[in-house]
């Protein structure tokens, strides 16, 4: 018979099928990667990892499922799925039949369409990037990082702490401007320009010169920032090709119904980075959400959701989780939870507690809504600005219903 296919041997494919197993669901569950390794941890990549030489062990994710219930299956990726005949057809020519898919495919680096060498220019997603990276980092002093959001800015305080240079080059004003807003996000530009990183802001990279490696980054107004390493940090595409040809919306990841389920059938599910879903305790609107925490609860509520419907036919209640994230930049922990970045009116952000060159509280509030906090420090006070967010969506739903 049939069992689950799990496509994407990453945290929220692992996590889904552990729920899965643990679900009670009697068939086979099958957990296909396309790396060469057991599902890993990435964010420790641009921190811990980088600045302890950690090895794959320190990172490697253990299942929670009993051991022999998850086939795993690497090294293979998903080159096409046929929803309708419940086929997955994988790139070494192999077929597996399903009554069950999960995508947890994740997201691939984007990089920049300009010219640049063949060597010295890298990415940072998968631990091949991050063996690459020590690699070139062993004969150079300077390194350009183009992008500022959390991975660029994440790196530059990891490599800064290791004594390279570091330029971060970016159109945006601030760093982090999209998530954390822009009083937020020079604050924290500030912190990093005390320990020594410097900035390239409101300008576009038109070239990566040299030879055979880099020596500059040039700008689109006329700037250039010396580097013999170039680390191309500038977003990511949804890993979706896989599923072409079956009438999905593929436009941004995995367009999904607020079960997390695609295609009009509650057998299929996407999980993860992937997933673009509408979280009803915010509002209707289908977003992906690229954080550690939201791969880990789609992975969880997927697996016991699919179990749940195909050994019993029981349909669960719509997915509603509490985003969270957090980064660590030099000596600071910025934790938020809610989802800050729906707040866009500079007005409706507002320091709660503390001082923005500090330890700090940023709210972000959507029409009187606290739909979001960030933390600067205050380790003592997440749970409390948790249930403050949480509440005040609460609040907002009964005043609306």
């Amino acid at each position: 018979m049939a069992g689950v296919v799990v496509v994407g041997a990453s945290l929220g494919g692992l996590r889904a099928a552990d729920a899965l197993a643990r679900s009670g669901y009697s068939g086979g569950i099958t957990l296909v990667g396309d790396e060469p390794h057991q599902p890993y941890n990435r964010p420790p990549l641009s921190k811990e990892a980088l600045l302890e030489a950690q090895d794959f062990d320190a990172i490697r994710l253990r299942s929670s499922a009993k051991p022999g219930t998850v086939s795993l299956v690497t090294g293979v990726r998903a080159a096409s799925v046929d929803l309708g005949r419940g086929l997955l057809f994988l790139s070494d020519g192999r077929e597996l039949a399903f009554e069950g898919l999960v995508a947890a495919t994740g997201l691939r680096p984007r990089a920049l369409g300009i010219p640049k060498p063949s060597a010295g220019v890298v990415v940072l997603r998968t631990y091949e990037d991050l063996v690459r990276l020590r690699s070139e980092l062993a004969t150079v002093k300077d390194v350009a990082i183009i992008g500022a959001g959390f991975i660029g800015c994440e790196l530059a305080a990891s490599l800064t702490q290791l004594g390279y240079r570091v330029s971060v080059i970016a159109p945006e004003n601030v760093p982090m401007l999209r998530p954390l807003g822009e009083e937020l996000g020079a604050a924290l530009m500030r912190h990093h320009l005390r320990a020594g990183v410097a900035f390239g802001l409101e300008r576009l990279p038109v070239a990566i010169e040299g030879c055979e490696r880099p020596e500059r980054v040039v700008c689109n107004d006329g700037s250039s920032f010396e580097a013999q390493l170039v680390i191309e940090a500038v977003g990511s595409a949804a890993n979706t090709e896989w599923l072409e040809g079956n009438g999905l919306d593929l436009s941004d990841g995995i367009l999904c119904d607020e079960r997390l389920s695609f295609g009009g059938d509650g057998r299929f599910l996407a999980v993860g980075d992937v997933a673009r879903f509408p979280n009803l305790a915010f509002d209707a609107v289908p977003r992906r959400v690229e954080h550690w925490g939201i791969a880990v609860d789609t992975g969880r509520y997927a697996g016991k959701a699919l179990g749940r419907l195909l050994s019993s036919g029981e349909v669960s209640p719509a997915f509603t989780p509490m985003p969270a994230f957090w980064s660590d930049q030099f000596e600071l922990r910025i934790q938020s939870f809610g989802i800050p970045g729906l707040v866009t009116d500079a007005s409706e952000i507002r320091v709660l507690e503390g001082d923005l060159d500090g330890e700090v509280v940023v709210g972000y509030h959507r029409d009187g809504t606290l739909v979001g906090v960030v933390l600067v420090g205050f380790a003592q006070s997440h749970m409390k600005y948790r249930a403050a967010v949480a509440e005040s969506l609460e609040a907002a739903a009964g005043a609306s219903s």
